[in-house]
């Protein structure tokens, strides 16, 4: 992990006009991704009365039939516990979410979504599929998968690699 307090050293072969461009993709990624963001939010506040973090949730669950500890659904949210806590509370009483006792450690349980929300989460990933293919169905097919390749690359370079974020 880096030093948070050493201040990042330029590519001394890198022009000035290679840092702005690469300042600009940062600035387009990042009106992209708001856009599009924002756009799953109202949507799903439309159509399902829910909210992102909530689909979140449930899509790291649905991801993990078993169930997870609290600590590993933040983990794989990139999120703190306390982030999570209230969504699972939110959900726990909508019969949405069960806690279920660790074998072997008192403390700790798991949470993992019931047959209701395993259908409600289904029905929302349904939708939310098709209102990304709608976002980037003006796009050929080449540009999304250079894309996706452009991105692959970044977070390798970067030591983000995160299997299980690729669907």
């Amino acid at each position: 992990m880096s030093d948070p307090t050493q201040k990042p050293s330029l590519d001394v072969g890198a022009s000035p006009a290679f840092v702005k461009q690469n300042l600009r993709v940062w600035l387009k990624m990042l009106k992209a991704t708001k856009h599009i963001e924002a756009t799953m939010r109202e949507k799903l506040r439309m159509e399902f009365d829910t909210t992102l973090p909530r689909f979140d949730v449930m899509a790291a669950l649905y991801r993990f039939e078993e169930g997870l500890k609290m600590s590993e659904l933040s983990s794989a949210l990139r999120v703190s516990n306390g982030n999570v806590t209230g969504i699972i509370e939110r959900l726990v009483s909508d019969g949405a979410v069960l806690r279920v006792p660790v074998v072997g450690d008192k403390r700790a349980m798991l949470v993992r979504l019931t047959h209701k929300g395993r259908d409600e989460f289904a029905r929302m990933a349904a939708a939310h599929e098709l209102w990304i293919n709608d976002i980037f169905s003006s796009l050929p097919p080449d540009t999304t998968a250079r894309l996706s390749s452009i991105f692959d690359t970044i977070e390798h370079s970067r030591g983000l690699i995160a299997g299980d974020d690729h669907a």
